[in-house]
């Protein structure tokens, strides 16, 4: 199996950023802990981390012929762009929008995502976890077919 991970704008500053909220785990230490269970399960994992909204559509336009799964944590992205939605949508792959925390209790602004509509799950709240209950929703999925 094959799979992209890719991590939306700010995600970079994990570790030092508003850690009350986000936690202590860098960006590096998600991304370590996503290749080993990756490895694990024998999925090919690419992970893509992008502050730029026409950054992120490229990965995805790149590595549609590649990838059987995406994870996307879209970060702010989540509540406006209507652009990494589309981009979701026109390469038909099975999409798991994450969230380290739980944006169903957190501002109002940031209840609201555009990009789950094209996703086929949204996981938040677990922390780092979350992307690895994206991993094993995938997989598992995959192996159904």
């Amino acid at each position: 199996m094959k799979f992209i991970v890719i991590h939306g704008p700010n995600l970079n500053l994990l570790g030092t950023r508003e850690v009350e909220i986000y936690g202590k785990i860098t960006l590096n230490e998600i991304n370590k802990q996503l290749k080993k269970i990756a490895s694990e399960n024998e999925i090919d994992l690419r992970i893509f981390q992008s502050n730029g909204e026409g950054e992120i559509i490229d990965f995805i336009h790149a590595q549609r012929n590649w990838a059987e799964g995406i994870i996307i944590n879209p970060a702010a992205y989540t509540h406006y762009s209507y652009a990494i939605r589309d981009a979701i949508s026109s390469v038909d792959i099975p999409t798991v929008e994450v969230h380290l925390s739980d944006i169903k209790k957190r501002e109002p602004f940031r209840r609201k995502s555009v990009i789950k509509a094209v996703c086929v799950k949204q996981i938040s709240g677990l922390g780092w976890k979350s992307y690895l209950e994206a991993i094993r929703f995938l997989h598992s999925s995959l192996l159904a077919r």
